[in-house]
C-alpha cells in the first residue's frame, strides 16, 4: 500500500506544483489506508480519527473534508480495500493452472490466502464493531453483501462450476466460508501448517463434486 506514515512533502522550488484536485486525490487515499491499516491493527476502539490522521500524516480538516463521520471513514475505507483485493484476485487468477485438479487446488488457495490477510482483519474488526455501533450497521451490511456476491461470482467462474447442477452452488458457497472460518482461526496463533493440510484435502473434495 506504500507509506501510510510520510509527511506530504511540498513540490521542489522550481517545479509545477501538482493540481488541486490531484492532491485531494492523494490525500483521500492516504487515509483510505492509513484506516485500514490502523482497524487491522488497532481494532475498532484504538482506531480513532486522530490516530488514523496521526498515520496518514495529514490534519483532522482534511481527514473530515473527505469523511465527515469516523463511521464514514471506516466504512468507505473497506470498500477502497475490497476493491483492490478483487482487482489483485482476478490478476492472480490470469497465473492459475488452465484445467484439473491443480487449478482448483491454486483456486482454493487462492481464497484462503485472501481471507488471511490484512483485509479480512480489517473488515472482522469492523463487522465486530456494527453489533455494538447502530451507524456503522447499514453501511458495513451493505458493502459486505456487496463483497459476498462478488467473491461467489469470482469463485464459481475460477473453478469452472456449473450451478445449474444440484448442489453445486452451495458448495461453491461451502467453500468461501470454509475460507473464512480459517481466516478466523488464524487470527490468534500461526494455522499455516494445519491450513495447508485442509486446503489439500477440500480442494480434492471439491474438484470430485464439480468436476468428477
Amino acid at each position: 500500500m506504500g507509506d501510510l506514515t510520510g509527511q506530504v512533502a511540498d513540490p521542489a522550488p522550481g517545479r509545477e506544483r501538482e493540481p488541486k484536485q490531484d492532491r485531494s486525490r492523494a490525500t483521500r487515499l492516504r487515509v483510505l489506508e492509513a484506516a485500514v491499516a490502523c482497524l487491522a491493527e488497532h481494532g475498532w476502539s484504538g482506531s480513532t480519527v486522530a490516530v488514523v490522521c496521526a498515520r496518514a500524516g495529514v490534519s483532522r480538516g482534511a481527514a473530515q473534508h473527505h469523511f465527515p463521520t469516523r463511521e464514514e471513514l471506516f466504512t468507505a475505507a473497506i470498500a477502497h480495500v475490497a476493491d483492490q483485493w478483487l482487482t489483485a484476485v482476478r490478476e492472480r487468477a490470469l497465473a492459475l493452472p488452465r484445467e484439473g485438479p491443480d487449478r482448483t487446488y491454486a483456486v482454493v488457495d487462492m481464497l484462503v490466502a485472501v481471507h488471511t490477510g490484512p483485509l479480512f482483519r480489517a473488515a472482522l474488526h469492523l463487522w465486530t464493531a456494527t453489533t455494538a455501533e447502530e451507524r456503522l450497521r447499514p453501511g458495513v451490511t451493505a458493502l459486505e453483501a456487496r463483497i459476498g456476491r462478488e467473491a461467489h461470482r469470482l469463485a464459481v467462474d475460477f473453478l469452472g462450476a456449473d450451478e445449474s447442477r444440484p448442489g453445486v452452488r452451495e458448495t461453491v458457497q461451502a467453500t468461501l466460508d470454509m475460507a473464512r472460518g480459517l481466516g478466523l482461526a488464524n487470527l490468534l496463533s500461526d494455522d499455516s501448517a494445519r491450513r495447508a493440510r485442509i486446503v489439500r484435502q477440500w480442494a480434492a473434495m471439491l474438484e470430485q463434486a464439480l468436476h468428477g
